[in-house]
C-alpha cells in the first residue's frame, strides 16, 4: 500500500486550465501562443468544438496516453453531451505527442487520421525544431476534419464561456448611461436610436442571433426614449448604487484568460506518436 501511494504521488502534475494553449515548457513565444489561441477561439465560436494544446516537459512515469486521459478527465474539453473536444498533448523531453479525441468526434477524427496527422504533419516539423509550425499545421488539419462534421451550432456564449444573459444586467446599466449621454448630445429621438443600435450591435457581437439582437436594440430604443429629462446629473446618485451592485460580479466573471472546458467526455480515442 505504501508503494502504491508513493507511485501515485509521483505522477506528473496536470496544469490548471485557463486558456486553449498551455505551455509549461516555454517552448512557444507569447506571440505564437496568442496566434494559436486566436485561431482556436475563432473556430470554437464558429463550430462550438473545443481544441486545447498542452506542452509539458514529461508525462513520466505514465505513458502519454494514460496522462492524456487524466488531463481530459480533469479539463473536460468539449461541450457537455456533445463531447466534441480534442487535446493535442506534447511531452517535449520524452519526444512524444498524442491527439486525444472526444466521443463526439471519433467519427470525424478516426484513430488512423489522428495517427497520420501526427506522423505526416506535426512530427516532421518537430524534427526540424519548428514546434509552432507543427502545432499550427496540425491544428489546421484537425479544424478541417471537424468542420465537415454535422454538429449542433454553438450556443450564444462569449469566448470566455459567459452567455449574453449572464451580462445582461451590465448591458442594461451601460445602456442607461450611454442613453443619457447620447440623448444629451443628439436629442431624444436620435440619441435613443443611436443607443438602441449600439446596444443591439454589442449583443450581436457577443454571439446572439441577429433577430434577437435587433429585438434587444428596439427595446433599448424605447427604454431610452422613456428616460426622464433630468439628464446625467439627475442619475448620478443612482448610478453609484448600480456600480456597487454589479462591479464585483463582473470582475469575477469569465474572460478569454479564464477559458475552461465545457463538460465533454472522452473514451480513449486518438493516437500517439513521436519525433
Amino acid at each position: 500500500m505504501l508503494f502504491f501511494n508513493s507511485a501515485f504521488a509521483a505522477l506528473a502534475e496536470i496544469p490548471a486550465l485557463s486558456s486553449r494553449v498551455t505551455d509549461a515548457t516555454g517552448t512557444l513565444s507569447q506571440g505564437e501562443q496568442a496566434q494559436l489561441e486566436q485561431k482556436l477561439a475563432a473556430f470554437e465560436q464558429k463550430k462550438g468544438s473545443q481544441i486545447a494544446l498542452l506542452i509539458v516537459p514529461t508525462t513520466q512515469p505514465e505513458d502519454i496516453a494514460q496522462y492524456a486521459i487524466r488531463v481530459v478527465e480533469k479539463w473536460k474539453i468539449g461541450r457537455e453531451k456533445i463531447d466534441d473536444g480534442v487535446l493535442v498533448l506534447v511531452a517535449k523531453d520524452d519526444r512524444k505527442l498524442r491527439i486525444e479525441v472526444g466521443y463526439g468526434l471519433e467519427g470525424a477524427i478516426p484513430d488512423l487520421y489522428a495517427k497520420r496527422i501526427i506522423s505526416e504533419v506535426i512530427s516532421p516539423k518537430f524534427k526540424q525544431g519548428d514546434f509552432y509550425g507543427g502545432l499550427d499545421s496540425g491544428v489546421d488539419k484537425l479544424i478541417g476534419l471537424i468542420d465537415g462534421e454535422a454538429l449542433p451550432t454553438p450556443s450564444s456564449t462569449t469566448s470566455g464561456g459567459m452567455g449574453v444573459m449572464d451580462i445582461l444586467p451590465m448591458l442594461l446599466f451601460g445602456g442607461l448611461i450611454t442613453g443619457l449621454i447620447l440623448r444629451s448630445m443628439f436629442g431624444t429621438f436620435f440619441g435613443s436610436a443611436l443607443n438602441g443600435g449600439l446596444l443591439g450591435g454589442v449583443v450581436w457581437l457577443l454571439g446572439a442571433a441577429l433577430g434577437g439582437a435587433a429585438v434587444f436594440g428596439v427595446v433599448a430604443f424605447f427604454i431610452t426614449m422613456m428616460l426622464g429629462s433630468r439628464g446625467i446629473n439627475g442619475y448620478s446618485g443612482r448610478s453609484g448604487g448600480y456600480s456597487g451592485g454589479y462591479g464585483g460580479g463582473w470582475s469575477g466573471g469569465g474572460s478569454s484568460s479564464n477559458w475552461g472546458g465545457g463538460g465533454g467526455d472522452f473514451g480513449g480515442g486518438g493516437a500517439s506518436g513521436d519525433w
